[in-house]
């Protein structure tokens, strides 16, 4: 898969920051709060590209991995009072021990960045091999997504693995939804989630992930 960006670079104090960004809007995504749990909803473009940010989290633990989506139109069938909670989504590796706090700060500070295209491997390639039961709960585990939410960003933390073993979800969206929705009009939902009985998930809310082909806009 071969993924255009744009690299970015900002300093906070003595600390410089790297930021990666899609190359162009992922204009068909949006990521919306429901207290409970979160909805992803995208369509093929959207679904396959996010496959390739989430392997790419997998691969850069120094750089934060932003995707602007919180001022994206809504799918249709979304309703319209979703639109107060949609959200940015920040991918970063545990070991950068970022704090979200400061986020606003350095997003503030983004310049238009540089354009640069990366090779990444099928992310439906990557292991997914089940996690046993002592493995999801030994407290030592790092293997688990953690959540924060500030200035209107969705923050996933995670590991190398499992940021790889997950990436596949978007990929069964991206290359599934679409021949499904039209042969199912009675029930036109093809989705996935990460789901709190997968063994991915530590202080971290589910995420359904849904295709969609119809937008408000």
């Amino acid at each position: 898969m071969r993924l255009p960006l744009t690299l970015h670079h900002a300093r906070l104090g003595a600390t410089e920051f790297k930021v990666i960004r899609p190359a162009g809007p992922l204009s068909r995504a949006a990521l919306i709060d429901h207290d409970r749990h979160l909805d992803a909803y995208l369509d093929e473009d959207a679904a396959r590209r996010l496959g390739g940010l989430w392997t790419l989290a997998a691969t850069s633990p120094r750089a934060l991995i932003h995707l602007p989506m919180r001022r994206n139109p809504l799918p249709s069938r979304a309703l319209p009072e979703h639109a107060a909670h949609r959200l940015d989504l920040v991918l970063l590796h545990h070991s950068l021990q970022f704090a979200p706090a400061r986020w606003k700060e350095l997003r503030n500070r983004l310049g238009p960045g540089r354009p640069r295209t990366v090779t990444l491997p099928d992310p439906s390639l990557a292991s997914a091999a089940p996690v046993g039961h002592h493995g999801r709960h030994h407290r030592e585990n790092r293997d688990l997504f953690h959540q924060h939410r500030h200035a209107e960003t969705l923050f996933m933390t995670g590991s190398a693995k499992v940021f790889r073993d997950t990436a596949r979800h978007f990929l069964d969206v991206a290359r599934h939804g679409p021949g499904y929705v039209p042969v199912h009009p009675n029930y036109p939902h093809f989705c996935t989630e990460l789901h709190s009985n997968d063994g991915v998930l530590g202080n971290a809310r589910e995420i359904h992930i849904e295709y969609c082909d119809a937008w408000n806009a």
